[in-house]
């Protein structure tokens, strides 16, 4: 059996460009395996992602919502939306680029630009140019000077579901004068089930082959430095139980894990390699993370509070992560950081792939049947 695509209509939402309301669909892939992905034209966003366990449990692993108004609500969360122009955070809203000071949105505190700033991509109603069991293709042409930024830029999400139970999202971009670009997702997963809460996201191990993270301060803006990892917490080259490691940021300013780590040797790589391994034991759920990037950024949800999500599912602080790959925060000002300016004779391209397994190993352990 091949993949499947179905269509419906998730909405209405207001289009922030021409203010006119505009039906948002919803686009299902499914496989053989049993697991399906949705994804919504509002902000691109992953709506869901539903897979059996080593029991043929089928559970949703990823944060959502049943409806516009609730992803609208709750906008500052960025729940399974597409980050842009550039993820992440722009220190005091400004950058200099050949010789010229570019001023780009401050949306948080009108202190620095987080995410592309009021209206990013997570915000716009992204046409569809695809739809078949190939995937799914969705278009953004963001206006010169939108949030700040120059250029009128091109964007293209693929999204892509195979019957080995993996996820691609192709990212690509193209400019009509000088920019910069960094697009990431920010879907919130938890292999227990995405009600499961910090009971479950605290069973989970994760692994990330990160052997440094990107310095920042306590605005969370880089510093411009790399720690090295060893012999702090931010070590997860092997894996590491979370509800362990989530009790030793007690007493810390930040309560969890909101950094970005460099992965890939810190440099874009030619194809996509692993960069992450996330398993639910009592499952035997597992996620692994493959990209091309130079960064991931990983989160435990240490800002959500009580948001009411899916079958009004209740999810709160260190009930899911987001694993999202990306070039460094801020990186147009560190010139020693990986670059993220775009040329109009350049094409910006990223892929990611999140690869779903069941592994059986675990079903010795985690077996509780007589």
């Amino acid at each position: 059996m091949s993949i499947t695509l179905e269509e419906e209509i998730f909405g209405l939402a207001v289009n922030p460009f021409t203010k006119s309301p505009e039906m948002v669909r919803r686009y299902t892939l499914k496989n053989s395996k049993g697991m399906s992905v949705s994804v919504i034209q509002l902000g691109a966003i992953i709506q869901s992602v539903i897979l059996p366990d080593a029991y043929k449990k089928v559970d949703d692993v990823c944060l959502g919502f049943d409806d516009i108004a609730s992803y609208l609500a709750n906008k500052g969360a960025y729940i399974g939306g597409t980050l842009g122009r550039v993820a992440n955070r722009v220190a005091n809203g400004e950058y200099t680029f050949n010789d010229t000071k570019v001023s780009v949105t401050k949306n948080i505190q009108d202190k620095f630009q987080l995410h592309g700033g009021f209206v990013g991509f997570d915000s716009v109603i992204w046409e569809v140019v695809q739809k078949s069991a190939e995937g799914v293709i969705f278009r953004h042409v963001s206006p010169h000077g939108h949030e700040g930024y120059p250029g009128k830029l091109t964007c293209l999400i693929t999204y892509q579901l195979d019957n080995e139970n993996r996820l691609w999202v192709r990212y690509e971009a193209t400019t009509d004068r000088s920019t910069m670009v960094n697009l990431s997702n920010h879907a919130y997963f938890n292999l227990a089930g995405h009600g499961s809460g910090a009971k479950g996201l605290a069973e989970h191990t994760v692994e990330i082959a990160s052997d440094h993270i990107v310095d920042t301060d306590e605005l969370q803006i880089p510093t411009g430095k790399l720690v090295d990892v060893k012999d702090t917490v931010f070590d997860l080259r092997l894996p590491v139980l979370m509800r362990d490691r989530l009790m030793q940021f007690e007493n810390r300013q930040i309560k969890g894990y909101d950094n970005c780590f460099v992965v890939n040797g810190g440099r874009v790589q030619k194809s996509v390699a692993k960069v992450a391994k996330i398993v639910h034991p009592p499952s035997c759920r597992v996620l692994e993370v493959w990209t091309d990037q130079p960064g991931m950024q990983f989160y435990t949800a240490n800002n959500l509070t009580s948001i009411v999500g899916k079958n009004c599912t209740k999810y709160d602080k260190h009930g899911s992560f987001c694993v999202e790959t990306e070039k460094f925060p801020d990186a147009m000002n560190h010139p020693e950081f990986p670059s993220i300016s775009l040329e109009p004779n350049e094409k910006y391209r990223h892929e990611v792939l999140y690869w779903f397994k069941v592994e059986e190993s675990w079903k010795c352990c985690c077996n509780n049947d007589p």
